[in-house]
């Protein structure tokens, strides 16, 4: 049964990794690694900024939800989340607006040193994110948040994979914060990045509501088991899931660079 030329079993398949991808970024980020290749492989037919799009409106759905559930457990600093949403916000939109005018290829090498230097160094430091204790206050909170913002923003809306986890490791490393604090923040920093992306993707046509529709309530039920199960086990476990899903980030930007 086709959806346009999209069959029935297609859309089933794509649900199926979305809902994994809900539930891993839920926990530590890193649901694109998951959902983006999925619908690169599954939709070969399509350009990639409507693919780009599609998944954007398709992982907001999972996020918001993540956020929300991590907003009524985890105590928020509004003061100083509030100008580093608006942050991400505007620089993610102007990431998506470089997204076809840019070679993303030469990120790559880049991204990956970053990641194996990320990884190096949580598994070293083993209290890294266990306790919270917060390094900075006031102004200078609200200062690392308005630059943590804008360059993970941009990076975002340009590019994205490992969004999520670069997100968590600065709170954790740079700020202080346990890793259930962290991946709070991280969310709602995410839904910041995301919607004004959707928004541009949406006004020029990339996104594929008969896809986006059905992958994003996936992504909201893994979504919904992921942060329950975050919450329940604590910073130790997300430190463990954080570990796993920034090594198979690494696999997957080596394994691009190489081919």
């Amino acid at each position: 049964m086709p959806i346009h030329d999209i069959t029935l079993q297609t859309l089933l398949i794509l649900s199926c990794f979305a809902f994994f991808a809900g539930f891993i970024d839920a926990i530590v980020g890193g649901g694109g690694l998951i959902q983006l290749p999925a619908l690169l492989i599954f939709l070969p037919q399509y350009a990639i900024p409507t693919i780009i799009g599609t998944h954007k409106l398709a992982s907001v759905s999972g996020t918001l939800v993540a956020a929300s559930q991590y907003m009524r457990k985890v105590k928020i600093d509004w003061k100083f989340i509030v100008p580093a949403i608006l942050a991400t916000g505007l620089f993610a939109l102007m990431g998506a607006r470089l997204v076809t005018s840019l070679d993303k290829n030469i990120l790559k090498p880049i991204i990956l040193l970053l990641l194996v230097l990320v990884l190096i160094y949580t598994f070293l430091k083993k209290d890294l994110g266990t306790d919270h204790t917060p390094k900075y206050f006031g102004k200078q909170f609200l200062i690392g948040g308005l630059l943590t913002g804008a360059i993970l923003g941009f990076y975002d809306g340009f590019f994205g994979p490992g969004m999520g986890s670069f997100l968590i490791f600065t709170f954790v490393s740079i700020f202080g914060l346990d890793f259930l604090h962290a991946s709070a923040y991280a969310k709602i920093l995410n839904c910041a990045s995301n919607i004004p992306a959707i928004i541009f993707f949406m006004s020029s046509g990339d996104v594929l509501f008969e896809v986006a529709i059905p992958l994003g309530i996936a992504n909201i039920i893994g979504s919904v088991v992921g942060t329950r199960l975050a919450l329940f086990k604590g910073s130790a476990f997300v430190r463990v899931f954080f570990l796993l899903v920034v090594s198979a980030i690494i696999i997957r930007f080596a394994y691009d660079i190489w081919r």
